[in-house]
């Protein structure tokens, strides 16, 4: 008989109001580091945690994650967040991701160490160590040493180029007239400019 292979999948969720190019970094990252066969970009359907801002709509930063990936063979999207009705929470983001996969899957939940401090905040935070291993992405004057990891979460650190940018700046910019070539793919550009979207 042979032994069915498990394959390493790594979940990278957010808002991505835009995507930018710290996001596929990010991915492409966390890929190579941790040998990841698949990166699957789940945009959140309504962000819990972001529930005192504005969100652009969601089929607006579906649209602009599938531009962003492009045709890169390891990068995906899944609906899922999108798809489910309600808050969206980690802890149903990947199982429902798992259960997109045929076979055994070994799944990594990609965040920024900065995040991973508040993670005992974050909804059934039980179930979700359980159900993954981290990856933990060191951006820039940000310690690992400052992120508590003694209530058995298994996370492996990587440290990320230094791409100093957020969707807020992309935000702001494009709000105060500024141009955002380099800073997201030109297809994600040339649709927030044809939607006319972060205009204030």
């Amino acid at each position: 008989m042979v032994e069915q292979r498990v394959r390493r999948i790594g979940v990278f969720g957010g808002t991505f109001d835009p995507p930018h190019l710290g996001h596929l970094v990010a991915a492409s990252e966390a890929a190579f580091e941790c040998r990841l066969e698949e990166v699957v970009f789940v945009p959140a359907g309504d962000p819990w945690q972001k529930a005192h801002i504005k969100v652009t709509d969601a089929a607006a930063r579906l649209e602009m994650t599938r531009l962003a990936i492009g045709s890169d063979p390891l990068f995906r999207i899944s609906t899922c967040d999108i798809d489910r009705e309600g808050a969206t929470y980690a802890v149903d983001t990947v199982a429902d991701v798992r259960g997109e996969y045929e076979g055994e899957v070994e799944l990594f939940f990609i965040i920024g160490a900065d995040s991973l401090e508040n993670l005992h905040t974050w909804h059934r935070v039980g179930e979700l160590v359980n159900a993954v291993k981290f990856i933990a992405l060191n951006r820039p004057g940000h310690s690992r040493s400052e992120v508590d990891t003694s209530f058995g979460i298994e996370v492996e650190f990587i440290d990320m180029p230094a791409v100093d940018l957020s969707s807020t700046e992309c935000r702001q910019r494009v709000a105060d007239g500024q141009p955002l070539r380099y800073l997201v793919p030109d297809a994600v550009a040339a649709f927030i400019a044809d939607r006319g979207l972060y205009r204030g």
